[in-house]
């Protein structure tokens, strides 16, 4: 029954008779356009045969002039429907190898999905689960694909993404003494970095329906030994932070990086990534904002010029954990202890919250604990809480940003509910994510989709 407070309706909501006009005209042109798209760009890949035509390949191997061995049709499907061509195939026989030089001039994979079509489903595909996205993409395109479809898109550039971001990082981090120094690299850069799980498949290898009806049992829960931790970090200019109203701010840019589960892997691209932007050159502080994990600040030797701060709200968080224990669950009493502490920090007076907390008593064991891990925790990064001067320099106290990019990255799309992941998987979709929320989704234009062993 509705609501005593629903007001009455006296006849159901009612729909248009048809659909407007003009969507219905929108719809009637795309149809009717898109045959001709389709045959207009088999007209210009008959162009490009023709170009080829009279130029003999040589053997990759031997050198030699290879034979003609005739035409035999061919076909992919693009963003205007199915391409069929006719492309001639040439073979040495010695070396026992063939090529097509229509297909590798094109860039496309025959029978597949290719071209910008699979960069579409592809984008669509890493911003939400495969299924939606492969109803998205008939909304959107007018072409009807499987969710298959568009998992296999994503697999395919995820790879590729992958590898080249992987090259990268090799390349630039075999010699890091030997960078050249940049034009304007700025004087302070910084860097957060932080870890997050992300629940993993049980199973090695996929499950496949031996018939079109058959169900697939549910696989069984995720245990704690099935999780893998997905390092990300962010990379901002202190200029590129802003307050676009009182007690409200934001970030006018932010560059990511992010892998699974390596803490080596994740400084050498982050290493990678301030080469390419030019931010590094050797007078550039390197800003490392860090929770207090031992694997961050390990690894962040790897900057010569380097300024180290915890973050602060879990310097905080350490405090409130004392002090719900010893005050009680909402204590007004915890409420001031903890604020007097974050005052004191703020000035940077971490010495003397301290000399402050070993004068404290413990009531029982457990308390002393506690305290005894407080005390060490402040103690160990006491000098990475110099609170006041880093926000005099402008650095920054918090890692908000990359708890943000935690979000973005990997919550938004990987962590919804009952999803695991392979790591091929979880790995190639990563890389594309990082690749979208930078903004630098063309490159995928020129990354030739790869093979993957489903």
């Amino acid at each position: 029954m509705p609501s005593p407070s629903t007001p009455a309706c006296a006849c159901p909501p009612a729909l248009l008779e048809d659909v407007p006009l003009v969507i219905r005209l929108e719809r009637e042109v795309a149809s009717e356009f898109r045959e001709q798209q389709r045959l207009r760009l088999e007209e210009k890949i008959r162009a490009v045969d023709a170009s080829l035509a009279g130029h003999v390949p040589c053997c990759a191997i031997c050198h030699r002039p290879m034979k003609n061995r005739g035409r035999k049709r061919s076909s992919f499907f693009s963003r205007f429907g199915k391409i069929t061509m006719h492309p001639t195939k040439y073979i040495c026989a010695p070396c026992k190898i063939g090529v097509r030089p229509l297909i590798d001039a094109l860039g496309v994979e025959m029978g597949r999905i290719s071209g910008s079509l699979a960069r579409l489903l592809a984008v669509l595909g890493t911003v939400m689960p495969y299924q939606l996205a492969a109803h998205v993409a008939f909304l959107f395109f007018g072409i009807e694909v499987s969710a298959m479809a568009v998992w296999r898109a994503v697999q395919r550039l995820g790879e590729a993404c992958d590898q080249y971001q992987e090259a990268q990082a090799a390349y630039h981090t075999g010699a890091h003494a030997e960078i050249g120094e940049p034009d304007a690299a700025p004087q302070v850069v910084v860097a957060g970095v932080d870890g997050c799980a992300l629940g993993m498949q049980v199973r090695t290898t996929r499950r496949h329906r031996k018939t079109a009806d058959e169900v697939l049992p549910p696989l069984p829960p995720v245990e704690d030994g099935h999780f893998r931790e997905v390092k990300t970090g962010v990379l901002l200019l202190p200029s590129h932070r802003t307050e676009p109203s009182p007690g409200r701010r934001a970030l006018v840019r932010r560059v990511l990086v992010t892998c699974l589960g390596n803490a080596d892997r994740i400084f050498d691209h982050l290493w990678t990534k301030l080469i390419l932007l030019g931010w590094l050159g050797s007078q550039t502080i390197v800003v490392i904002v860090g929770d207090g994990a031992e694997w961050i600040w390990n690894r962040a030797a790897l900057f010569a010029n380097r300024c180290e701060i915890l973050d602060f709200w879990h310097a905080m968080e350490k405090a409130w954990e004392f002090a719900r224990l010893r005050h009680g669950e909402g204590s007004k009493t915890a409420a001031r202890w903890v604020s007097r502490i974050a005052d004191d920090l703020r000035k940077g007076s971490v010495e003397a919250v301290i000399a402050r907390l070993y004068t404290l008593k413990a009531r029982s064991p457990e308390e002393q604990d506690k305290l005894d891990g407080l005390i060490k925790y402040y103690t160990d990064n006491a000098c990475r809480m110099r609170y006041d001067e880093y926000i005099r320099l402008g650095y920054g106290i918090g890692s908000g940003a990359v708890e943000s990019a935690h979000k973005q990255v990997v919550q938004a799309r990987l962590r919804q509910a009952g999803m695991r992941w392979s790591e091929a998987g979880a790995r190639r979709l990563l890389a594309l994510r990082v690749l979208l929320l930078n903004n630098d989704w063309s490159t995928l234009d020129r990354l030739s989709m790869k093979s993957f062993a489903a």
